[in-house]
């Protein structure tokens, strides 16, 4: 039998920390009742027959929450450090749904009440969420296989949580299913309470949360691959994976019914998860060039629906989208957090989600109308000749293709955005210079 090289088994157990461990967890458990909630607040809504308009109300409330707030979230990480403001956001979240459990429990909340939990309940996490980003450099060594194992928790996650929590509205209620997500929030902070690694405000002493964003944009500006790649996937966002998410599903129903869906959401859960596993053993040397064109295979989650595919054929397409959707996520974060500097990760993760939240919210509302308007086959063609357009216009931004990875343990790079465009542009230099010598 094989043996494990060396330094293949001593990089797994320097990433198998008790902190990352704990982390994990905590992350794993989290992304579990996250996937359960929306099955919850369908059934418990629907059943208390506020009609599927009661569903639109508390999941949009939840996700405009998110969205307005998660920017201050991540200038009060690098105020507070990351692990307190999450646990704190975690312990809100335990109280929230744990109303929202016994308010099930005990007979049928008025919808006011669900809304307003859940805008709680999105505030809560829009502070947790951008400490996500600075923690993982903070309890891994290696950054890269982190977010790989991340990316295959979170594909399993969405592949179970659903099904569990179909399977304990089926048998108990609503109500337990809530009582199992509240759950979920404190197991994680008890996790997160528990590491031991020690952060230090970052931005204590920058005067208001309005000036800290402020500063936060002016560096966020100064980095080209940074902006140019959100401002390229705020498109993507909005033209692409918005319009895909709500039409895509539909088309499949349409043509061969809900289990040809659920195979193939399942296939698609799977490819993530390899896909997260690919990218914790592929370390491309450019991995923004690396991760755009994985990226490229994602045009087959709106192509398959649009051609009308045959079920397996369906299955088979999302699946490869899955690995490399993921793999894009994975290479991305990593990125973002080994060339960032610490203290303005957390801001950074901000604007990166802000943006991407709201792209594909307003995707999914044009969605319906453009689908009236075009026919729904149309509008995806449309957004696959879109997709493939973002995907060769990321390396085409000179920033973006000469951005070098940075190797595993190594320190991210001071704040010198000067000192960033220099190397960007020598790196482009010197790629030019390599091509030439291919081509003479």
């Amino acid at each position: 039998m094989d043996r494990v090289p060396a330094d293949r088994a001593a990089g797994a157990a320097a990433l198998w920390s008790r902190d990352f461990r704990l982390f994990f967890t905590a992350r794993t458990v989290a992304m579990l009742g996250d996937a359960m909630l929306p099955v919850a607040l369908s059934v418990g809504i629907l059943d208390a027959g506020y009609g599927p308009s009661g569903v639109g109300y508390a999941l949009g409330a939840w996700t405009a929450a998110l969205a307005l707030c998660m920017l201050f979230g991540g200038a009060l990480a690098d105020r507070l450090t990351p692990r307190r403001l999450m646990v704190w956001a975690d312990g809100v979240r335990l109280v929230v749904q744990s109303v929202v459990a016994l308010g099930f429990l005990l007979g049928t909340p008025s919808l006011w009440q669900i809304v307003a939990a859940q805008v709680v309940s999105g505030v809560a996490t829009a502070m947790f969420q951008p400490g996500v980003a600075s923690m993982v450099p903070a309890v891994a060594p290696d950054v890269q296989r982190a977010n790989g194992s991340l990316r295959v928790a979170e594909a399993l996650a969405a592949l179970c949580g659903p099904a569990l929590a179909g399977a304990m509205v089926a048998g108990l209620s609503p109500g337990s299913v809530f009582a199992v997500y509240a759950a979920t929030y404190g197991i994680s902070g008890w996790c997160l309470l528990r590491l031991r690694v020690k952060l230090v405000p970052q931005a204590a002493g920058d005067g208001s949360l309005l000036r800290q964003l402020a500063d936060g944009w002016r560096e966020f500006r100064a980095r080209t691959w940074l902006w140019a790649v959100i401002a390229l996937f705020t498109v993507y966002g909005f033209t692409v994976a918005g319009v895909s998410l709500a039409l895509g599903g539909v088309l499949i129903i349409e043509e061969h019914g809900a289990t040809a869906y659920g195979t193939a959401m399942a296939a698609f859960g799977g490819g993530c998860a390899l896909g997260g596993v690919l990218a914790m053993k592929v370390r491309p040397r450019r991995p923004l060039l690396a991760g755009a064109a994985a990226l490229t295979v994602f045009t087959l989650y709106p192509l398959a629906p649009a051609l009308g595919l045959p079920p397996w054929a369906l299955a088979t397409g999302w699946g490869v989208a899955g690995v490399g959707c993921a793999f894009w996520g994975v290479v991305w974060a990593t990125t973002v957090q080994t060339q960032v500097p610490t203290g303005l990760l957390n801001r950074m993760y901000a604007y990166d989600v802000t943006g991407s939240l709201a792209a594909m919210a307003l995707g999914r509302t044009f969605a319906g109308p453009l689908a009236d308007r075009f026919g729904g086959q149309q509008v995806l063609v449309g957004a696959t000749v879109l997709a493939l357009a973002c995907c060769a216009a990321l390396p085409a931004v000179p920033a973006i293709r000469g951005l070098r990875a940075v190797a595993p343990g190594g320190d991210a790079p001071h704040s010198d955005p000067s000192a960033d465009r220099a190397a960007d542009a020598a790196g482009d230099r010197a790629t030019d210079r390599a091509a030439e010598g291919t081509h003479r």
